[in-house]
């Protein structure tokens, strides 16, 4: 069987055994495994299933296991990595949605996509260098510098943000600066190349926690943490609750044409931002000094047009 082929399949079956929150049977699953194209009308054999499984586990790093005290049903045993931003949800929702529009190249011409860019070189060297544990050399020309720079630091996470690829780079202590965190844009990096500096990443850093407080990429101007009481109007409201702002988020009240989300996080400038793109449909209610900050961005903006 093709690679393709197979890829295909591995993303069916999870999806079909992630959306049976009561598990669900080897039975179950080929009923509605010959329904598909792809099943040519014959049924997974259970070794056929059972290396589908293996190959889950190998490359999504997605354990499917059976509950034998019921009636042999099947369910994702780490549901967890298939929330939020993890790597397993992104790969299968992407896979997913690659398989659907494969399927439906006629219609090239009607489905729009956004592009992501790939930074491949990049990418790849970043990601060689996280599993090797070596420092990297960059040059980097940040946006209002005429010169690059060279950098060497501890490649520590990637972070996907707005169709942009980051890197956060660890500085170890230094005899003049404590060791500290800076983000660096793929697309602001000239080069990159690995160094024969090892290094031992911190085995108490986890790079969702290190984001979790956090909207954006922005998490090193000391905004302290706190909550946030945005209210959205009209459609706004709906948008704001099918697709949270941040995971903190959650409902606390509802008007005739409002409602009332409350946050928890960093209030930084990206965050900000988002809120000021979002025009006269959202209003913070709290805290004062995140709504004077909104009211002089949108001022400013104003005086552009004046001038």
């Amino acid at each position: 069987m093709k690679t393709a082929a197979q890829f295909k399949e591995y993303i069916w079956l999870v999806n079909i055994i992630r959306k049976s929150p009561r598990g669900i049977t080897l039975a179950e699953i080929n009923k509605r495994w010959v329904e598909t194209d792809m099943s040519g009308g014959i049924e997974f054999s259970r070794s056929t299933f059972c290396r589908h499984k293996d190959a889950i586990q190998d490359i999504f790093g997605i354990f499917i296991e059976c509950d034998r005290s019921n009636g042999f049903r099947y369910h994702i045993g780490n549901e967890r990595v298939l929330s939020g931003d993890s790597v397993q949800n992104w790969m299968l929702s992407t896979l997913s949605v690659n398989n659907i529009i494969s399927e439906s190249l006629s219609l090239q011409d009607r489905i729009l996509l956004e592009g992501v860019p790939v930074e491949g070189d990049i990418l790849k060297t970043a990601i060689l260098a996280m599993k090797r544990n070596l420092c990297v050399k960059v040059s980097y020309c940040k946006y209002g510098d005429d010169t690059p720079k060279e950098r060497v630091f501890e490649p520590y996470c990637i972070k996907l943000f707005k169709k942009r690829w980051y890197v956060l780079g660890h500085f170890s202590q230094a005899p003049k600066r404590k060791s500290h965190f800076m983000m660096f844009s793929f697309d602001r990096i000239l080069s990159m190349e690995l160094t024969d500096v090892r290094f031992e990443l911190d085995p108490d850093f986890s790079a969702t926690e290190y984001f979790r407080e956090n909207y954006g990429v922005l998490v090193h101007d000391d905004t302290p943490v706190t909550k946030v009481v945005i209210r959205a109007y009209k459609q706004e409201r709906f948008y704001m609750r099918d697709l949270p702002i941040h995971s903190s988020q959650k409902l606390i009240g509802e008007g005739e044409d409002y409602a009332d989300f409350e946050l928890t996080l960093r209030a930084t400038r990206d965050f900000a931002n988002h809120l000021l793109s979002r025009g006269g449909l959202i209003k913070v209610l709290s805290p004062s000094w995140l709504a004077e900050q909104i009211q002089d961005m949108l001022s400013d903006a104003m005086k552009r047009y004046k001038d």
